[in-house]
């Protein structure tokens, strides 16, 4: 990943993957808050089913976004993240996210709309917002 250090010191690219970083966590993390909303209860009216297609696609193509633009922007100084804790954490979360989310579809949590399935949609709102946290930290 050597070979990416010069993002870093380009004047506009490191910026502008910065930009679509955020851009992707806005759709990443805007239709999951939609879809946990109606899990919760709010909206009762709208049907899970069709909600949930439109916001896993659009949460699906943030997510790409992020990774596509994090992956380039972590090559451009991966010895320095790699040393950073707060990257590691980071990491981490994400892949608790993932876990969670894999563990809410596969028990069917939209069909059930339970206890359990409003838990799962309240630690993954939660898991999401420490990703931001370490990430705007990571920044500074």
């Amino acid at each position: 990943m050597q070979g990416l250090t010069w993002i870093a010191e380009h004047a506009w690219l490191y910026p502008a993957l910065e930009v679509v970083h955020i851009a992707g966590i806005a759709l990443l993390v805007g239709p999951l808050v939609l879809l946990e909303l109606r899990v919760w209860g709010l909206a009762a009216t709208l049907p899970v089913g069709p909600l949930a297609r439109l916001a896993l696609t659009v949460t699906v193509l943030g997510f790409c976004l992020v990774l596509g633009s994090g992956l380039m922007m972590f090559g451009s100084q991966p010895a320095e993240l790699l040393a950073n804790r707060l990257f590691i954490v980071k990491l981490g979360l994400v892949m608790l996210a993932g876990l969670n989310a894999l563990l809410f579809h596969s028990r069917g949590g939209l069909q059930r709309l339970d206890g359990f399935a409003r838990g799962q949609t309240a630690l993954s709102l939660g898991l999401w917002l420490a990703v931001i946290i370490c990430g705007r930290w990571l920044a500074y």
